[in-house]
């Protein structure tokens, strides 16, 4: 039976975050400052090679330290938004010195032992956590945040997902090869691609991730199947949902979109979705055609809400069409991982 570390009545948490300075880390600082987690420790981990460097926290520079297992004695909270491998070797060392493990990778979200968390969908499965818990991949989150609503009104049948995704995605260094790109496109040399599999300034590029040889699909399309029905469960006459999904990089910095053409198991109107969108914890509907209003990339930055629009009635079927967007560093990753804990405090589990 996993055990936490006993508090003091009014301690503060101590908390670490392996990888602060990476991408995800580094907007993981200031998500735990504007949502004023109760921490009264905090120390920033990363791998060797970043080793002195500081992060700034609370108008404070702490120096960063090495992430290795007896770093986490003490500890009550350890956030991973590093890499795999790490989470991998070190989760399970955190969660042994009685720390909660909060990791970002893909490495232990199809585990049956580890809860796959969004806090405003299934904070109830927290409650059998072994001291590891996963948050979803960053397409993930904002596709179930718009689908639960209806799945709950309407139950879910099958749905066909176009996803449209940030160079963020893939950390810093696609941020940085789409601006070299540009950069390079309009200095009249050839973009070199290295991140991506082709040039994605100026482009898109139907490959997130790699293949699977074996059926053609992606690494990334995969986990959105999977993660979806694991997250959401039975949806309908206690089947999980079928899900069809093609993931595409765009030439944007931050901000992943999904189009879903939804099957529900039971027919809803648009203004129906519409109303179940609305009053979703996360949601906020932006869609008024008359006005040309619809959320877009641009929108979402810096913001936790996902936006949805585009709402819809197929002119072919009774199925639901809709528009998502979110920030995937965001609620797609660091937002996500801070309301977990939040949702582990309301539980009386931290």
């Amino acid at each position: 039976m996993f055990q936490t570390r006993k508090r003091e009545a009014g301690e503060g948490l101590r908390v670490a975050i392996v990888g602060a300075t990476g991408a995800v880390g580094e907007v993981l600082l200031g998500i735990l400052e504007e949502r004023q987690l109760p921490i009264e420790t905090l120390l920033p981990l990363a791998s060797h090679r970043s080793v002195g460097r500081t992060v700034s926290f609370r108008g404070n520079e702490i120096e960063v330290q090495e992430a290795k297992p007896e770093a986490f004695d003490g500890l009550d909270i350890v956030f991973f938004a590093a890499t795999g491998s790490l989470s991998k070797e070190l989760a399970p060392e955190a969660a042994k010195r009685g720390a909660i493990a909060i990791d970002k990778s893909s490495t232990w979200r199809m585990d049956d032992r580890v809860p796959l968390v969004v806090p405003e969908i299934n904070p109830e499965a927290l409650d059998a956590h072994e001291g590891i818990i996963a948050s979803p991949n960053c397409t993930t989150i904002g596709v179930v945040m718009a689908l639960e609503p209806i799945r709950r009104v309407a139950g879910l049948e099958y749905v066909v997902i176009t996803t449209l995704q940030a160079t963020s995605g893939a950390g810093k260094p696609g941020v940085d090869e789409l601006e070299a790109q540009v950069t390079a496109i309009r200095e009249g040399r050839e973009p070199k691609a290295e991140v991506f599999a082709a040039p994605i300034a100026y482009n898109t590029v139907p490959l997130c991730e790699t293949f699977r040889p074996e059926d053609g699909y992606t690494t990334e399309e995969v986990k959105l199947l999977y993660e979806t029905r694991k997250i959401l469960g039975p949806t309908h006459s206690g089947g999980d949902v079928d899900v069809h999904m093609t993931c595409v990089r765009v030439p944007v910095p931050v901000g992943h979109a999904a189009t879903m053409l939804i099957q529900t198991e039971r027919t809803i109107s648009p203004e129906a979705a519409r109303e179940a969108l609305a009053a979703f914890p996360g949601i906020e509907v932006v869609d008024d055609i008359a006005t040309n209003l619809f959320p877009t990339q641009r929108d979402v930055v810096g913001r936790d809400e996902v936006l949805v629009g585009r709402i819809r009635r197929d002119l072919t079927s009774d199925r639901i069409a809709l528009w998502q967007v979110s920030d995937n560093l965001r609620k797609g990753a660091a937002t996500n991982s801070v309301q977990i804990v939040e949702a582990l405090i309301e539980r009386g589990l931290v």
